[in-house]
């Protein structure tokens, strides 16, 4: 008896834990992408609105200055001219706070936003939070969004050394300017 008890409880902390790192519903390629308002680095507040008329790579991130989150933004810096030739800009986001992404980005000569989502409301929005009651953390995902706010493709599995190579490949295709 003592057993199923243990057993009863378990199941009931497993199934409270999963339903809690359940994020929101990811959005669909072709729907409007949600809107959203929040601080960079330097604490300038930046939304969606003000990327209309421009393709926006909308990346989530775990943590400031983590080795992948440090590949990946490092491989969107190397790479910034290309995107921006195809009419693109680039936007990281993460639960860190803007005097960790201010750090962050100095280290790594970072020139794009970085925005501090310290309610995870974004990043909540978009789907990409797990959230374990006392640790959030944004997961590793990114929208590509059109010059009309639509999401135009959704990356959930990111090799950081590979997606910015693969974003700029997608946004050739996606814009007609081929290789």
């Amino acid at each position: 008896m003592k057993w199923l008890i243990l057993f009863g409880l378990f199941a009931a902390l497993a199934l409270l834990v999963t339903q809690m790192a359940r994020a929101g519903e990811i959005p669909k390629v072709g729907e409007a992408a949600p809107d959203f308002e929040l601080p960079d680095q330097d604490g300038v507040a930046h939304n969606l609105k003000e990327f209309a008329g421009k393709w926006l790579v909308l990346y989530f991130y775990p943590r400031d200055d983590t080795p992948g989150c440090t590949q990946e933004a490092c491989a969107f810096r190397d790479d910034l001219h290309k995107l921006e030739a195809l009419g693109a800009q680039v936007v990281g986001i993460s639960v860190d706070d803007s005097s960790s992404h201010a750090e962050f980005a100095k280290k790594y000569h970072l020139p794009f936003p970085l925005l501090a989502d310290k309610t995870a409301g974004v990043a909540e929005r978009y789907g990409a939070l797990t959230n374990l009651m006392v640790f959030r953390i944004a997961k590793r995902y990114t929208f590509l969004i059109d010059p009309q706010g639509k999401v135009a493709k959704v990356y959930l599995k990111v090799e950081t050394s590979k997606h910015s190579t693969e974003i700029i490949e997608d946004l050739k295709t996606l814009t007609g300017k081929g290789k």
